[in-house]
């Protein structure tokens, strides 16, 4: 048996084990596990209906490129039958989490972010880090805003005295006396519970009223401290009500500067989501007691094609899971295959709920924004290739416009008439590849004409050379300039280049983008990066084209006073031109200075020449 009838035979085997498998699933909910030939979990996902769901990636018209590299390499498939869609949910994202299957979308954590520890300790210790380990403490965030969590630890640092020692305090410790006071203890930082001068039941009540602080509980904690507060008042025990009201002000301060919404809004979860071709964005915001107590934005990185509603799913379970909210209620931009036990999922359309709602896609839209920035400013041709993309996808170009061309034409009243070519590769000018060009054929002002010649002369010698042709022309001008250069490069030239006009309003600013014929406005955002590439384009060759026409035409004029003046060769008019910058202040010269920049015979020659002139 040869090599190729033997992987014929195996395929076959493969195609057909597996559809015994899939014509045997259940039709309930369950998770299914695509497992590769060395029996390596791939691809982990979860259905309402198994059967249904497996036999989806096997279709013969799958579209999706990715889905069929995918399917390409399953082996064998394993599957768990569950009761209900929300256990299949919470079994796919376990499942993903352990295996981390190379298909499967992966979250990326940026472990740059900090978080707040409270320590597993007797007497614990609190502390910012990027360490996460679960065992030795319960950690709050992460904080992408490092200045929200550092205004947090100030004010746990206010009005709570906690140690910051390493030390291990333990009721043995402080019995047998290890332990001294530190300085800590005299600048009055800390109570001392290292030696007993703090009772533990008193430093352990403090680390409660800090954790409901980090849950966003402040309301709640400031109406038990008002009503402690008021009670020893009653008892006339006035220097203790003091010392609370002091921690009572610092925290309703600290709780009037947090960003509130609405004071009716509590224990609320907020979800948004922005995606592009290789990621996805899902900020989260925590509301409680009408005020945001936790915001944070995490990218997923896309393998398979995954809908925005399938990765809002995972967001959703992943926050939940990590931030342990306990929400009644979940704010979304719109529906959502999930059923979570005794949880209302809300797409709100008006009042306090849609402003929640667009805050958080103002977040996310400003975290994906700084994200393209940070790895465009690592990598600036990956700018680049987004914005021929952004191109290609507005004018449904056949590939990428790596190479554009744009051609304009400059004369007064048809004298001098001459035109210039830019070239822009990979988003950037090639000034090396730029071209001007005499007007040879036309006779007066005939713009149509001039761009036939040049469009003409230009695309039959790159023919000629077997040179690189652009991937997009774009001319200077609206449906009639594309219509003279599609005569060329369709009837004449029989080229497939696409073709495009950028026109300009009143105020000659880039104004729109034509494209096909006959024409259309491509609508493209002004602010866009793709627009502004355009105008770039557009302000380019028109400022190439017009610096060409005057120095045409400067030369003409200086041709005519000295090119006829015998013993004045082409460096003597050069050196007087760039000393006197034009012919008119060379008449108006004294000897000396002519003199000076020709020396005597010559300038003896020319002051004779001039006055005669």
């Amino acid at each position: 048996m040869t090599r190729l009838s033997y992987l014929i035979k195996m395929i076959e085997e493969r195609r057909e084990y597996l559809y015994n498998i899939i014509s045997n699933l259940s039709e309930g909910p369950g998770c299914y596990q695509y497992l590769d030939r060395t029996d390596k979990i791939i691809y982990v996902g979860k259905a309402k209906n198994l059967k249904r769901r497996v036999s989806s990636y096997f279709n013969k018209d799958q579209k999706s490129a990715k889905t069929r590299v995918l399917v390409s390499k399953i082996w064998d498939i394993k599957y768990i039958v569950v009761a209900t869609e929300q256990d299949a949910l919470l079994l796919e994202n376990n499942l993903i989490k352990k295996y981390k299957p190379r298909y499967n979308v992966l979250l990326k954590d940026d472990k740059t972010y900090p978080s707040i520890c409270i320590t597993k300790e007797e007497f614990p210790r609190i502390f910012k880090t990027r360490n996460i380990d679960r065992k030795g403490g319960t950690y709050y965030g992460p904080y992408s805003n490092v200045y929200a969590l550092n205004t947090i630890l100030d004010l746990i640092k206010e009005i709570y005295p906690i140690r910051t020692c390493h030390f291990p305090i333990t009721s043995d410790t402080i019995n047998n006396k290890k332990n001294k006071v530190c300085l800590e203890y005299h600048i009055k930082n800390c109570l001392a519970p290292c030696t007993g001068l703090q009772s533990k039941e008193e430093y352990n009540s403090n680390i409660e009223e800090i954790r409901e602080i980090l849950k966003g509980n402040i309301g709640e904690l400031n109406r038990k401290l008002k009503g402690e507060m008021m009670q020893l008042a009653t008892e006339l025990r006035f220097e203790e009500a003091q010392a609370l009201k002091i921690k009572y002000d610092a925290l309703e301060n600290f709780r009037n500067k947090s960003e509130v919404v609405s004071q009716v809004l509590h224990n609320i979860d907020v979800f948004s989501i922005a995606d592009d071709n290789d990621s996805a964005f899902i900020n989260y915001l925590h509301i409680t007691n009408g005020c945001i107590n936790q915001a944070f934005t995490f990218e997923y990185k896309k393998r398979l094609d995954e809908s925005p509603e399938d990765l809002l799913v995972l967001g959703i379970l992943e926050m939940r899971e990590r931030y342990k909210s306990k929400s009644k209620e979940i704010i979304i931009p719109f529906p959502i295959e999930l059923e979570l036990e005794n949880i209302t999922f809300t797409i709100p359309q008006r009042g306090d709920k849609k402003t929640l709602l667009e805050l958080s896609e103002i977040n996310v839209k400003q975290y994906k924004l700084d994200r393209l920035k940070q790895v465009e400013k690592l990598n600036p041709e990956q700018k680049a290739v987004r914005i021929m993309k952004e191109l290609q996808d507005a004018m449904h170009l056949p590939k990428l416009p790596i190479r554009i061309e744009c051609f304009d034409n400059s004369n007064i009243s048809g004298t001098d008439a001459v035109a210039g070519c830019v070239v822009f590769d990979k988003t950037k000018p090639n000034k090396k590849e730029y071209r001007t060009y005499n007007i040879k054929t036309v006779e007066g002002p005939d713009d149509y004409a001039s761009m036939k010649e040049v469009v003409r002369r230009r695309y039959s010698r790159i023919i000629q050379e077997e040179g690189q042709l652009p991937d997009l022309i774009i001319t200077d001008g609206g449906k009639g300039q594309m219509e003279v250069v599609r005569e060329i490069i369709d009837d004449e030239l029989h080229l497939n280049i696409p073709i495009a006009g950028l026109a300009k309003d009143n105020h000659h600013k880039t104004n729109e983008l034509l494209y096909g014929f006959p024409p259309i406005v491509i609508g493209l955002k002004s602010d866009s990066l793709s627009f502004k590439l355009l105008a770039q384009i557009q302000d380019e060759v028109h400022r190439f084209a017009i610096s060409f026409h005057r120095n045409k035409r400067s030369k003409r004029q200086i041709k005519s006073e000295l090119d006829n003046i015998k013993g004045i060769g082409q460096k003597t008019k050069e050196a007087l031109l760039k000393h006197f910058k034009s012919v008119a202040r060379l008449k108006k010269a004294t000897e000396e200075e002519i003199i000076s920049v020709v020396g005597k015979s010559k300038a003896k020659t020319l002051m004779t020449l001039l006055i005669e002139k």
